[in-house]
């Protein structure tokens, strides 16, 4: 599925990582010094995603896409191929944010899928592994804090 993963166990109760990975995502979306806006996450398929991730230098990188599935206490998939009036527009990736009980705490899991093999090596050249390990680093900083 060219697919890129990663998971973080994370030590605090699923509720309470579902509560920081819904409710508080503008403090840990992207890596730091990264910072993002997020306009709109409507919680539901078909729902409209949108954010504006910048960067330290003023880089500006606008983000548009719709959820495809918002499973409360579970995962929210989102998608850049289509905006909310469902017109096509040159997708990226399907991205997945998950969580489920490990034993004492919660496993996080973040997969991005891509249309192809080449779309997923230039992600991950692109540094997904670090990027994508440091926000789970920054949502566990954030869970854990309050646990």
């Amino acid at each position: 599925m060219h697919e890129l993963k990663i998971t973080r166990h994370i030590s605090a109760p699923t509720d309470r990582v579902w509560d920081v990975l819904a409710n508080r995502q503008e403090e840990w979306w992207c890596p730091k010094p990264w910072t993002i806006e997020l306009i709109a996450q409507e919680r539901r398929a078909g729902g409209r995603s949108a954010m504006i991730m910048r960067g330290p230098n003023g880089e500006e990188m606008p983000q548009e896409g719709i959820v495809l599935a918002w499973d409360e206490g579970r995962r929210i998939v989102t998608t850049d191929a289509l905006n909310a009036a469902f017109e096509p527009t040159g997708p990226f990736m399907i991205g997945f944010w998950e969580i489920e009980p490990d034993g004492d705490g919660t496993l996080y899991t973040g997969r991005a899928r891509h249309w192809t093999e080449e779309a997923r090596k230039q992600h991950e050249a692109m540094g997904f592994h670090a990027g994508w390990t440091a926000v789970a680093d920054q949502l566990a900083a954030l869970c854990e804090a309050d646990a």
